[in-house]
């Protein structure tokens, strides 16, 4: 996985996504989860940024452990205090908690951070093993189909609180060959007291899937494919379908 998410971006992570609904993704989740197994209680968050969907599901009284690599972002988290909550410092792509949950969930777009074949196996099979028999594994992804139907477009976020104004300027570079696109990002961070600014660079590589090619990531990695929707409105996916949500189930047949 390239590095990406360093300092600079997660110091501004919550005020660029202030409008994130969490509340409604998180019920949406949860609703996933009691479909497959009312009685789950233990998660695994795979790339919980700041802990915002671990605090929701903490007060619906899940135990939830996360799993972050940037230091930043868990050092957030866990000013946040969040009852229930444990992060952990590990990468996605290998780790190992001695322990097995109910359900592992990744969202907001972490798998599609995993551009290349061997990170996306590695994870798939950690996750696997770390879930009970039958366990779940929830998480969206960019839908290659609507990628290349709608084509990413530069774009340009402006918001501030009461110590900054910050501008985003989002410019997209396809990888028609790789399933990849890369999200070029320029913050620019102006202090409105001193009127003093700072620019930051960072590039995200995020990668798209269509359906067959998670199914066979899924057989692979002791996976099935139970259900797959649109994010949030369980609608079928289409090319107008930019996130698509992949519930999948340890197969006990593996």
């Amino acid at each position: 996985m390239d590095k990406n998410f360093d300092s600079t971006y997660s110091r501004y992570y919550d005020l660029l996504y202030y409008d994130k609904d969490y509340e409604k993704e998180v019920p949406y989740i949860i609703e996933l989860i009691r479909s497959v197994d009312p009685k789950a209680a233990k998660v695994l968050e795979l790339g919980f940024g700041t802990g915002n969907h671990a605090a929701l599901l903490c007060k619906k009284g899940y135990k939830v452990t996360g799993i972050e690599r940037s230091e930043e972002m868990v050092t957030i988290a866990k000013e946040k205090f969040i009852d229930g909550f444990t992060p952990v410092i590990a990468d996605i792509e290998n780790y190992n908690l001695h322990t097995t949950f109910d359900a592992a969930i990744s969202l907001f777009h972490v798998v599609s951070y995993l551009t290349e074949n061997a990170a996306l196996i590695n994870c798939f099979k950690s996750t696997s093993e770390h879930l009970k028999d039958g366990g779940i594994f929830i998480f969206d992804v960019w839908y290659s189909p609507a990628v290349y139907h709608q084509q990413p477009e530069t774009r340009i976020k402006r918001i501030n609180n009461n110590d900054i104004d910050v501008i985003r300027l989002a410019e997209p570079l396809l990888h028609t060959g790789k399933n990849v696109v890369d999200v070029n990002y320029e913050i620019i961070v102006m202090d409105r007291k001193t009127k003093l600014t700072d620019v930051y660079y960072e590039k995200h590589p995020m990668r798209h899937f269509s359906i067959p090619e998670i199914n066979l990531l899924a057989t692979i990695t002791g996976f099935k494919i139970i259900r797959v929707e649109e994010f949030l409105t369980a609608n079928q996916p289409s090319e107008n379908t930019w996130g698509v949500c992949f519930i999948l189930q340890k197969d006990l047949n593996a």
